[in-house]
Formats: C-alpha cells, sequence, structure tokens
C-alpha cells in the first residue's frame, strides 16, 4: 500500500507508539507468592501491574510506601488534643478578666485558686503526653527509618 492509501485509513485514534512493547512473557505463582506479590503492588503506589513488574525487574530497588494506621492515628489525636490545649490557653485569659469584672476580688480570688489547681493537673498531664510521644518516636518510628 502506498503511503497515501494508509493516511487516508487513520482518520483518528492514538498516534502508534515508536517502541511499541511486542514481547510476553508469562510467570506462574503459588497462592502465597501471589498474596505477597499482591501486597507488594498495593504498597508501591503504582496503578499498572506491568509498570511494577518492569521496575521490579530493571530496578534494583523496588519504591514501597507503608503506612502505618497507628501511627497515623496517633498523630492526629496528638494534633487534636494540641489544638485543645491552645484553646484552654485562650479560654483561661478570657476566664480571668470576666471573673474580675464581674465578681468581687475575694469570690474572683477563690475562683482562679481552683484554675490554677486545674492547671498545674493539665500541665503535669501535657508532661505525661510528652514522655509517651518521646518513648513513642523512639521505639516505633526511629527504628523503622533505620
Amino acid at each position: 500500500m502506498s503511503e497515501k492509501n494508509d493516511n487516508k485509513r487513520r482518520k483518528g485514534g492514538r498516534h502508534p507508539k515508536g517502541d511499541r512493547a511486542i514481547f510476553r512473557y508469562s510467570i506462574s505463582l503459588t497462592l502465597k507468592e501471589n498474596n505477597k506479590f499482591l501486597s507488594l503492588f498495593e504498597q508501591s503506589g503504582m496503578n499498572v501491574m506491568a509498570h511494577f513488574i518492569t521496575a521490579c525487574i530493571f530496578r534494583s530497588t523496588v519504591k514501597t510506601i507503608k503506612i502505618d494506621k497507628g501511627t497515623t492515628d496517633y498523630h492526629m489525636r496528638l494534633t487534636t488534643l494540641y489544638g485543645q490545649f491552645r484553646a484552654v490557653g485562650v479560654n483561661y485569659n478570657q476566664v480571668v478578666r470576666l471573673l474580675y469584672q464581674n465578681f468581687s476580688e475575694k469570690k474572683a480570688a477563690a475562683c482562679l485558686y481552683k484554675l490554677e489547681r486545674q492547671t498545674a493537673e493539665m500541665a503535669i498531664l501535657c508532661r505525661k503526653i510528652i514522655e509517651l510521644t518521646q518513648e513513642f518516636e523512639a521505639k516505633h518510628l526511629i527504628n523503622k527509618h533505620k
């Protein structure tokens, strides 16, 4: 066929690739191997299984991403707790100001005494949270990166 007729037939669609993949290989896996393969494929974050297999064969390292649900959950809760501590600090200032505006000096001081005790307990709790976070990081996060 001439080039003229060939151009007439192609009116739409994809342009043909210059270096098409035409060679196919077949492998057989056991159930255990297949489960491990699928697990690695999911961890890689790739969308195409053929690209993952090619990467495994021709690259010396395969990039896998493992998300630890417990660590993520712990981080989210810690972030929420930190936000609540900030809100308590803002409210603390507002309460002190309102106490002195609306109550007598003696009554405001009595209420502030209770507030100070609660704040001291909250500071102790905050120190415990920091210690637990450092312990968690030492055990779970730093060891995973080595």
